[in-house]
């Protein structure tokens, strides 16, 4: 059997909108997604285990943490609906495919994110309530993982859309009379264990710059100017950290694990000859920022970090895409497929985006205000 046979067939009705709206909006999605996912990513880690074995200033981020990780999480979920959907939507003929061969598995992530959804909650009333049990601190754990795994299942799914060749002999090893039991795993890609790391990376230096922000920002009355000294240099250190696993991954993952197939292409682009270097140095920008905050957190240099995180951020969702179309595009180019455009969805589709993000804008503005006056003067008007 030929692996391209695997490929799901073109619908009749074409792409509702050009190829270059699904890409702009798939890729924007998840700009926005990154953000707060990254914080849970690696966030949840630190507060199991500052919750666990921290003590002072290191038990106290964990709490800062968790009194946030709510509404992080809410958001991170809900932002995610945007690339996921426009993933369906253009490439849809591969995505479908390794969705039924990891169809256990990926149904699986709705069930452990409810035990990651309610954990975060538990431990966050826990500490709220100043009443932390061992049946929180469990909560903080199970979530913690539990969002590690989600992370590994996304990171199978996501690999294997573009790794074609393996689909006949997973389905091979994983099906019954003809029929796919949807027992498959990407594990034996050379590209998933990197890119899942390198990921990891950027979850840690995400999250160091969110430790920052609340310092700074999320000014509670019980927020000391010891706490803060603290957190800036906790926060350089993290980042740091967070550096060297994006790099290291992230070297093993380009050179070692892509191919010459999706290599070749970028000497041959003078776009990917900047994008790709620009990408690997970035982090290095938001670095100097937080060096320079060691002594003391300032906002300008503060907000200078945040911006330079999200172009970080950006860089490596545009480079991101740019290796998936030259992954699948060797298979089939999905960019030249008819198009039909549906005007009404997709002014609609417009009309939201823009005031779901002024409200999350708003929310976010108000999370701020609230934590500033302090957890003791939160009241239910």
């Amino acid at each position: 059997m030929n692996p391209t046979d695997l490929i799901g067939p073109a619908s009749p009705l074409g792409n509702p909108a050009p190829f270059w709206f699904i890409t702009f909006f798939k890729v924007l999605g998840l700009i926005l997604h990154m953000i707060p996912m990254n914080v849970w990513f690696a966030g949840m880690i630190l507060v199991a285990v500052f919750s666990t074995f921290g003590k002072n200033h290191s038990l106290e981020l964990a709490h800062r943490l968790s009194r946030t990780m709510p509404a992080v999480v809410a958001l991170g979920i809900n932002l995610g609906i945007v690339p996921l959907l426009f993933t369906q939507v253009g490439y849809y003929q591969f995505y479908y495919p390794a969705g039924v061969l990891m169809a256990r598995a990926w149904f699986s992530v709705i069930v452990i994110l409810l035990f990651a959804y309610y954990g975060v909650y538990v431990y966050s009333l826990s500490v709220r309530s100043n009443r932390r049990t061992k049946f929180a601190l469990t909560s903080a754990w199970i979530s913690s993982i539990a969002f590690v795994l989600i992370s590994f299942l996304f990171a199978n799914n996501f690999s294997l859309m573009a790794n074609v060749n393996d689909w006949i002999h997973i389905y091979t090893r994983t099906s019954e009379s003809g029929a796919a039991l949807g027992t498959g795993l990407n594990t034996a890609d050379p590209t998933l264990i990197p890119r899942w790391l390198m990921m990891f990376g950027i979850a840690i230096t995400t999250t160091a710059v969110f430790i920052v922000f609340d310092a700074v920002f999320f000014k509670r009355k019980d927020t000391s100017d010891n706490y803060r000294k603290w957190a800036g240099k906790f926060a350089f250190a993290f980042y740091t950290l967070g550096i060297v696993v994006y790099a290291v991954m992230g070297s093993w993952y380009v050179f070692g694990a892509l191919g010459e197939s999706v290599l070749n292409p970028i000497g041959q682009s003078s776009f990917m000859k900047i994008l790709f270097p620009l990408t690997a140095i970035s982090p290095g920008l938001v670095w100097i920022a937080l060096f320079a905050q060691r002594k003391g957190l300032r906002k300008a240099t503060t907000i200078t970090a945040g911006t330079l995180q999200v172009f970080v951020i950006t860089l490596n969702a545009v480079s991101r895409q740019w290796v998936q179309n030259e992954e699948i595009f060797k298979f089939k180019d999905v960019s030249q497929l008819p198009v039909q455009v549906q005007w009404s969805p997709m002014i609609v589709f417009l009309l939201l985006f823009v005031i779901g993000l002024t409200v999350v804008g708003w929310m976010i503005a108000k999370i701020a205000e609230v934590e500033k006056r302090g957890a003791e003067e939160i009241q239910v008007k």
